[in-house]
């Protein structure tokens, strides 16, 4: 599976070594004193719940960068269905350094997996229709490289990664503004000035605003907020295809289906991230 652009060697690199600072500190006194620096082991990756499996690749990348001598065999990859019992890898080499790699490796594994457990199930609601499930900046800070990974690895479609590669005109813009014409014109204006090109979504409440949006012509996605069916249904008739559509505000799982036959481009879930159930998962040397 091929990595979003965001996931480059140096992002990855310094969350690993930032997340390693923040556990191990001054040294794994526990494991220190009690295990051999020879002392070679193997421990496996054992599954305790149904889902679907992310983390692998990022699991690989962190036992590298503590001991590049650490081996791994891998049963499953990311993006595979998994059961209770299952075994996803083994890892192979010194005892230290896989205690030491332990929770860290877990962390990432059992909440990426949640993640993307929950979006694959939640595209299979939308099977058959052409609105894709896009994720939210709603994410856990310093982890989104993770959630946002997780995403793509169980279905889902990234939405802006972060803050500067999209102009997302929300309702406080729009407020502060003056109105959605004018955020839209100092956008443009704004892109001009700095001789930048980034796409630029305009969120809307009312009908109304689907239309002042359109008439900007410069808008490349318009947010339908806490619409009713009915109100979507005419706001894709509205824009005729002019830009793309996404669905947002408060979505149920129950009323995902229903959403996606309005003709949304995409439907955006904050809970994609902010409100999943992490996979257990345990790293057992035998």
């Amino acid at each position: 599976m091929n990595r979003p652009a965001y996931l480059t060697d140096d992002a990855i690199r310094h969350f690993i070594q930032s997340a390693l600072a923040e556990d191990l500190g001054e040294g794994d006194h526990s494991t220190l004193a009690t295990i051999p620096p020879d002392k070679i082991s193997k421990a496996k990756l054992l599954i305790k719940d149904n889902g679907i499996l992310a983390g692998i690749e990022m699991a690989s990348l962190i036992f590298k960068e503590v001991d590049p001598a650490l081996k791994m065999v891998l049963y499953k990859k990311d993006g595979e269905s998994v059961t209770q019992g299952d075994i996803a890898f083994e890892v192979h080499g010194k005892a230290q350094s896989i205690l030491s790699t332990e929770r860290l490796v877990l962390n990432c594994m059992q909440r990426m997996s949640g993640i993307a457990t929950l979006t694959h199930r939640l595209c299979k609601q939308i099977e058959g229709t052409s609105a894709q499930l896009m994720d939210t900046r709603k994410t856990t800070p310093n982890f989104r490289l993770m959630e946002k990974w997780a995403v793509t690895i169980g279905g889902g479609k990234n939405h802006r990664f972060a803050l500067y590669d999209m102009m997302m005109l929300k309702d406080n813009h729009i407020d502060v503004a003056g109105g959605i014409t004018v955020a839209v014109q100092h956008a443009v204006e704004y892109q001009k000035s700095k001789k930048i090109k980034l796409p630029i979504e305009v969120e809307t409440r009312t009908l109304n605003e689907v239309k002042e949006a359109l008439a900007t012509h410069a808008v490349d996605v318009i947010m339908l907020d806490n619409m009713s069916l009915a109100d979507m249904k005419e706001a894709i008739a509205l824009v005729k295809g002019k830009c793309k559509t996404e669905a947002s505000g408060g979505i149920a799982e129950s009323s995902l289906h229903a959403i996606a036959g309005c003709g949304v481009d995409y439907i955006s879930m904050g809970a994609l991230t902010h409100s999943v159930k992490s996979l257990d998962l345990s790293l057992k040397i035998f």
